[in-house]
């Protein structure tokens, strides 16, 4: 089984060396083959792009490696809501995910237990925060509130003297702060 291993620290000042060591000694008692190490050295958990992390992930939806192992889970993710999508994208790639630490391997039948869980509570999540959006649209409508980009009248003339002096659709578009498709529906219609 190929394996990426990802370490992080938090400050220049660590070490990863010792998360390393572990994992290492982990996969190498497994046989399992390190197919590259990825590590943060001085990045902050809480940051939304690590540039590891950023290659790890891109690897992953290449397929470079069947599973990712990780020293602990928050070595890994930022927030509960970011490990569950990284872990739902795992998931979706057939990429297993390990924990040392935690000693959570989701292809174990235990590990795929406790991430179906870990899945349904994401699901539960998303839909409620679904709800919540879908009630604040009805909210505001029924205040009598406007929802959506304002529709600006332009002027299918105008349109056609700029496109007359040279101008490009998407420079008209530009011109008259509408999108490209509004120039070329105008400029399609006969009536304005």
């Amino acid at each position: 089984m190929r394996i990426g291993i990802y370490a992080r620290v938090s400050t220049k000042d660590q070490s990863c060396e010792l998360q390393l060591r572990d994992l290492r000694t982990y996969c190498a008692a497994r046989g399992f083959e390190a197919a590259r190490e990825y590590v943060d050295v001085g990045v902050s958990g809480a940051k939304d792009s690590r540039p590891e992390l950023n290659k790890l992930m891109d690897d992953a939806r290449k397929r470079q490696f069947d599973s990712v192992v990780v020293w602990r889970f928050d070595r890994f993710a930022r927030s509960t809501k970011h490990l569950l999508l990284a872990l739902e994208e795992f998931r979706s790639l057939g990429i297993q995910f390990i924990s040392y630490q935690e000693n959570v391997d989701t292809g174990s039948p235990l590990g795929q237990a406790l991430f179906t869980i870990v899945a349904a509570v994401a699901q539960l999540e998303r839909d409620l925060i679904r709800e919540r959006v879908t009630a604040g649209i009805r909210n505001a409508r029924a205040n009598g509130k406007t929802l959506g980009r304002p529709k600006r009248i332009v002027d299918r003339e105008e349109i056609l003297r700029l496109k007359g002096t040279g101008h490009s659709l998407r420079q008209i578009a530009s011109t008259l702060c509408v999108s490209y498709g509004t120039v070329r529906t105008r400029l399609q219609n006969q009536v304005s």
